[in-house]
C-alpha cells in the first residue's frame, strides 16, 4: 500500500478514529473532575513552543500519529476544565464537535447549493431560529459566516450599499459610521478596510457603566454632516468586549430611525441572551435593528468559527455583493439556496451542522440553560468579590465577563497596577487558571470570561485565594 492509499484507508481511519474519540472522552471526564491531570494553560514561551514543534516534525514518519494528537491535547488551553475563565470561546458540547468531524470530512464547499445541500438548508434554519428569538419577523433572512469580525464587515457593506454603488462606482463622499469607544475592534477595521479612514470612524463617549451615551448622538451627528461626512450606519454593542456592557438598543433605534440611518449590533457575544427568558431584557431594542451579529462559538457551545448574520428584511443580505460569475450562478436573482450570493466567503464550512445538531437534539432550551448558567456565574463571582475587602470591580457586571483589581494596601494607582499585572503573569506561568487582563480609563484590571458552565463558586474563590497570595 502506498502513501496515498494509506492516507484514505478506511479501516486505519477506522481504528483511529475510535481511539481518538476515547483519548477526548478521557480527556473530558479528567476536566470535569476535582483534580484534573492536566493545567489548564500548560505555559510554554513563544519559541519554546516553535522548538517543540520543529523537534515534533523531524520524528520518523511511520511514528504513531495518535501520538502527536496526544501531545497536542497536552500542550493546548482546555476550555473544558472549570478553571478555564480566560476568553470569550466557549467549551464545545461535544456533539457539536463531532458533528465538526462530520463537516471535515465531507468538506462540502457550500458556495452554490449543489456543493452542499443538507448543510445549507440547515443554515436557512439555523438563522430563522436566531431571527425568530431576536424578534424579526417572517421576512428576516441571513447567512452563516466564520466569526464575528466577518459578520460585521459584512453587515456594514450592506448598510454602505443602501446608500451607494461603491461596488460598482467606487468611493464619491466620505462615509462614516458611529459606534462606542469600548466596541470591539473590529468595528474600526471594517471602517478602515471599507476605505474610510480615521475620519469614517466617529467614537461615542461611554458612561460610567462603559455604555454608550447616546445623548452624544445627536451632537456627533451634526458635527459630521457640518464636516462634510455622510454617516450611514451606528454600530451598537451587545456587549462591550472589556466590560461585558450592553448599549440602549432602544435609543440607538430609535436614534436611527429618526434620521434613516442603518442599525447594526454586534451581538457577538451578547445577543445569545435572547434564548434566555431571564436575560432577553439586556437586548430590549434590538428588534428594530437592521442587522445583528451572534456567535455560536462564544455563549452558544459551538466549535469556532460559527456566527449567524441575521438581517430583519431578508432583502437586504443581497446588498454586499452582486456580480456575475458564470461558472456559479446563472442569474443574479435573489437565492437562499446559493449562499455565495450572500457572503463573502466562497468555500465554507458546514457550520450549521453543528449548530442544528444541538437543536435538534437538545432544542432551544439547552442554549437557555447555557445562557443563564453563565451569566449566573458572573452575578455570583461579583458577589465573592465584594464579600472580600482587598478587591473591587469596575462596574456590576451585566453578564459573565467581570473586571475586577486587588488593591495592595498603603501603594499608589501606578503600584497597584504593577501587582495586578503580577497576578495575571503569575497565574499564567503556573496554569491551574486562566485569565486576562484589560485597560480601562488608563488603569489595569484583571478580567474573566465565565464561559465554562461547570464553573462554580468554589473554584472561583479559589482563584481569588491564589491572587491574593501572589499579590501580597
Amino acid at each position: 500500500m502506498n502513501q496515498l492509499e494509506k492516507a484514505y484507508d478506511p479501516e486505519t481511519f477506522r481504528r483511529q478514529g475510535h481511539a481518538v474519540v476515547d483519548m477526548l472522552a478521557d480527556y473530558l471526564a479528567d476536566s470535569f473532575s476535582p483534580t484534573p491531570a492536566l493545567p489548564v494553560i500548560p505555559w510554554r514561551t513563544p519559541e519554546e513552543q516553535l522548538r517543540h514543534w520543529q523537534d515534533d516534525l523531524a520524528t520518523p514518519s511511520d511514528a504513531d500519529p495518535l501520538a502527536l494528537l496526544q501531545s497536542v491535547l497536552e500542550e493546548s488551553i482546555h476550555l473544558h476544565q472549570p478553571r478555564f475563565m480566560g476568553h470569550q470561546v466557549c467549551p464545545p458540547a461535544p456533539l457539536s464537535a463531532l458533528a465538526g468531524l462530520l463537516g471535515g470530512l465531507l468538506n462540502n464547499g457550500m458556495a452554490v447549493y449543489e456543493m452542499g445541500g443538507p448543510a445549507t438548508a440547515m443554515e436557512r434554519i439555523v438563522v430563522e431560529t436566531v431571527a425568530r428569538h431576536l424578534g424579526f419577523g417572517a421576512a428576516a433572512d441571513g447567512v452563516l459566516t466564520s466569526g464575528g469580525t466577518l459578520a460585521n464587515l459584512t453587515a456594514l457593506l450592506a448598510a454602505r450599499s443602501r446608500l451607494a454603488d461603491v461596488w460598482q462606482d467606487g468611493h464619491r463622499r466620505s462615509m462614516a459610521l458611529m459606534v462606542s469607544e469600548e466596541a470591539h475592534y473590529c468595528v474600526d477595521r471594517a471602517a478602515r478596510i471599507m476605505g474610510w479612514g480615521g475620519q469614517g470612524i466617529i467614537k461615542v463617549p461611554v458612561d460610567a457603566q462603559y455604555r454608550m451615551r447616546t445623548e452624544c448622538l445627536e451632537p456627533l451627528f451634526t458635527e459630521a454632516q457640518s464636516n462634510g461626512i455622510t454617516v450611514i450606519v451606528v454600530v451598537g454593542s451587545a456587549c462591550s468586549t472589556s466590560t461585558g456592557s450592553f448599549d440602549d438598543l432602544a435609543a440607538i433605534g430609535a436614534f436611527c430611525t429618526r434620521h434613516d440611518l442603518w442599525f447594526h449590533v454586534d451581538g457577538a457575544h451578547g445577543a445569545a441572551s435572547a434564548f434566555s427568558t431571564k436575560y432577553r431584557h439586556l437586548l430590549n431594542g434590538i428588534e428594530t435593528a437592521d442587522s445583528v451579529a451572534l456567535d455560536f462559538h462564544k455563549m452558544l457551545m459551538t466549535p469556532a468559527l460559527t456566527t449567524a448574520l441575521v438581517f430583519r428584511e431578508g432583502r437586504d443580505s443581497y446588498r454586499t455583493f452582486s456580480q456575475h460569475a458564470q461558472y456559479l450562478f446563472s442569474e443574479q436573482e435573489p437565492e437562499w439556496y446559493n449562499i455565495a450570493k450572500r457572503s463573502f466567503e466562497c468555500t465554507k464550512l458546514m457550520m450549521s451542522v453543528k449548530v442544528f445538531i444541538l437543536l435538534r437534539t437538545y432544542g432551544v432550551k439547552l442554549f437557555a440553560e447555557y445562557v443563564d448558567r453563565v451569566i449566573d456565574n458572573g452575578k455570583i463571582f461579583a458577589e465573592l468579590l465584594h464579600e472580600r475587602p482587598c478587591w473591587e470591580t469596575a462596574i456590576a457586571p451585566q453578564c459573565n465577563i467581570v473586571c475586577f483589581r486587588y488593591l495592595p494596601e498603603g501603594v499608589d494607582e501606578a503600584e497597584t497596577d504593577a501587582v495586578n499585572r503580577r497576578i495575571r503573569e503569575t497565574l499564567l506561568e503556573d496554569g491551574r487558571f486562566y485569565i486576562v487582563q484589560t485597560t480601562l480609563k488608563g488603569r489595569l484590571w484583571l478580567r474573566v470570561t465565565l464561559v465554562n458552565p461547570f464553573t462554580t463558586a468554589r473554584e472561583m474563590t479559589e482563584l481569588l485565594e491564589c491572587c491574593e497570595g501572589w499579590g501580597r
